[in-house]
């Protein structure tokens, strides 16, 4: 079976999940711990290189402010949870906000590696299509690619983007990077995760024809 090198992964569905699961709607965040962990171990079994998780959005923090905070600390969870499986971490995202957690700033300089570091992951949090996109002003040179100029340059172009939660869009995702993306979407929350749900994805991708506009 082809297996996609990059994947990404947007967990949606963590408020409906609680809501439809009589919770608070902040509760949700915390459900989508343990399916993250589930995820990357899945996709290491596959021989995936590299795994992006969008972990919150700068259009996220409109949402009330128990929310706010609730999907900040769970991406900092997420994040330590991560660590303990020999990826090559990298954190993206506005950390000049003041909404940006403090505790993951060392992760976004540079990759930092946990174990043998085998798997490349990257979590996206208080990113911003725009805000990547404005680092371009900075490259003024036209010897530099587009790719080159974005504060997102490190992740590298997506080959398949699974999403939960039953919407069909990318919400800002790493726009460079997903321009050939395929996309399967499920209709089942991210906190209901399950294995067979990851494997259905990538035979899905394998079905695909992949010709990067050629």
């Amino acid at each position: 079976m082809r297996i996609p090198r990059h994947i990404a992964l947007i967990p949606d569905g963590n408020r409906r999940w609680a809501y439809e699961s009589g919770l608070e709607k902040h509760k949700g965040y915390e459900h989508g711990l343990h399916p993250g962990v589930e995820a990357l171990l899945l996709a290491q079994s596959h021989g995936v290189e590299e795994l992006t998780y969008y972990g919150f959005t700068t259009d996220n923090c409109k949402r009330p402010s128990i929310q706010v905070k609730a999907f900040i600390k769970a991406c900092v969870e997420a994040v330590e949870l991560i660590k303990s499986h020999n990826v090559s971490l990298l954190v993206v995202g506005n950390t000049q906000s003041p909404l940006f957690p403090t505790e993951l700033l060392l992760y976004t300089k540079e990759r930092v590696s946990f174990g043998t570091g085998l798997t490349k992951v990257n979590f996206l949090v208080n990113y911003g299509w725009e805000w990547d996109l404005s680092h371009m002003d900075t490259c003024s040179n036209n010897r530099f690619a587009i790719s080159d100029c974005l504060y997102s340059k490190a992740i590298s172009r997506i080959d398949l983007v699974i999403r939960w939660g039953g919407r069909s869009r990318l919400s800002g995702l790493l726009p460079i990077q997903s321009v050939y993306a395929d996309i399967y979407t499920l209709t089942e929350m991210w906190p209901e995760f399950t294995a067979e749900q990851f494997e259905r994805a990538l035979k899905w991708y394998n079905t695909q024809d992949v010709t990067l506009g050629g």
